[in-house]
């Protein structure tokens, strides 16, 4: 991993890259992923790290040397905790380690609800206007 302090991404494909193969192939699956789950999500950088953005950032995906660390927001993370066993998770975040197989039902349902529950909250918005 190549990560010099003080870099800043300037998108996706560039995150990627600076890491090892086999963790890019694991990136590239989160990614594939979400897109799947969220099709009109555009892809960001936000705080440095690849996200999916529609209306605001649905969730976040980093890398790291021995996890992939996923970011759906504390209601992401509430909706699902109870699926987290395996994991070590936080209140806004959970922790898929690099040696085993990625939970992509997991993933798809948490972009799903995610993506919906944004719907929710952009709809009320534009009912109080």
């Amino acid at each position: 991993m190549n990560i010099t302090p003080g870099t800043k991404f300037k998108d996706t494909d560039e995150y990627i890259s600076v890491f090892p193969e086999t963790t890019q192939k694991i990136l590239q699956q989160v990614r594939n992923t979400i897109k799947k789950a969220a099709p009109k999500a555009a892809e960001v950088i936000s705080y440095n790290m690849p996200a999916f953005k529609q209306n605001t950032v649905l969730v976040y995906f980093a890398g790291y040397k021995k996890h992939i660390g996923f970011y759906p927001t504390s209601s992401g993370i509430a909706a699902f905790k109870q699926e987290f066993s395996n994991y070590k998770w936080s209140k806004g975040a959970v922790q898929f380690p690099i040696d085993k197989p990625l939970p992509i039902s997991l993933i798809t349902r948490i972009v799903k609800f995610r993506v919906k529950e944004n719907l929710e909250k952009a709809n009320l918005k534009l009912e109080k206007k």
